[in-house]
């Protein structure tokens, strides 16, 4: 059986917020912030599938998904920004205890809201999300070139990787082919569509080029890692240029204990793998969050 997904909509700090919801009101969090190019229409499945028993929360960051797109003089576009953001979402909410998805970029922002309040967290579900520089994939060459020599040549060089073939090779690069097929070209073509203004194309450039800031941000992760021991499941899809089955295991250098799982699909694990993901989930929430 699934579960009803409420689409809702709430103001953050004068931001109008899309968010999706599914679950009892008062049952344990799982907070889901998405990376990029997405929105929070990849935990669809997810949270149908667990709103039995888990209040499941996904918010459109601002400037993605049908969230509203501030001016930059309003809203940075950039990790920070989004890291404080994520932060007043939460508390705008009233969500004081959670277990955080960690996903892509939404890792960096979910990493840095159990920085700024431990207490309030039950656990972590890491998927495809990395904090360890020297496990990177080979996809992050090219990105390790532009952050070396930042300036007009490498904001072009990104802009003209926002393309709807480049979020169709974000979302189905490096797949094999029969793990290829599953997913659909509604993800890409959805998510163009949504994010193909000149504002918002303008305001993945500054995000992507803010990208290097969040490399200063990982040994403090990882030291979180090591201090708190935070209950964790690693669930991941190593077909991926970016973060390969070495980034999953390279969490074992700080939470040796966590239960981790490699599955056979990429970077968009819930799309291929879904049917596999979820007892694993639903397991881990069951001993976290009971």
């Amino acid at each position: 059986m699934t579960s009803p997904v409420h689409h809702r909509v709430v103001e953050v700090d004068g931001i109008r917020t899309a968010y999706r919801e599914a679950g009892p009101p008062d049952a344990p969090v799982l907070l889901l912030p998405h990376g990029y190019p997405a929105s929070s229409s990849v935990y669809r499945g997810l949270m149908a599938a667990l709103g039995d028993r888990w209040r499941t929360v996904a918010p459109d960051l601002p400037g993605f998904g049908h969230s509203d797109t501030p001016p930059p003089d309003v809203f940075g576009y950039t990790f920070a920004a989004y890291a404080d953001w994520l932060q007043r979402f939460v508390d705008v909410l009233g969500l004081d205890r959670y277990v955080v998805w960690l996903h892509d970029y939404g890792s960096q922002l979910g990493f840095q809201l159990a920085l700024s309040a431990p207490e309030r967290v039950l656990g972590l579900v890491i998927q495809n999300g990395d904090i360890y520089p020297d496990a990177f994939g080979p996809k992050y060459d090219g990105l390790r070139r532009l952050w070396d020599d930042p300036g007009p040549d490498a904001r072009r060089a990104i802009a003209a990787h926002i393309t709807l073939e480049g979020f169709r090779d974000e979302f189905a690069g490096e797949l094999p082919d029969d793990v290829a097929d599953r997913v659909s070209p509604d993800l890409w073509t959805l998510h163009w569509a949504l994010m193909s203004t000149p504002e918002r194309l303008a305001n993945l450039v500054r995000l992507l080029e803010d990208q290097p800031s969040t490399l200063g941000w990982m040994p403090a992760q990882q030291a979180y890692l090591r201090e708190h021991r935070p209950p964790t499941l690693i669930v991941w899809g190593p077909h991926d240029g970016y973060m390969p089955e070495a980034s999953a295991r390279a969490y074992a250098r700080d939470l040796p204990g966590a239960e981790l799982h490699l599955l056979g699909g990429g970077h968009w694990l819930l799309e291929t793998h879904l049917d596999e993901v979820v007892p694993l989930v639903r397991g881990f929430l069951e001993r976290t969050t009971s």
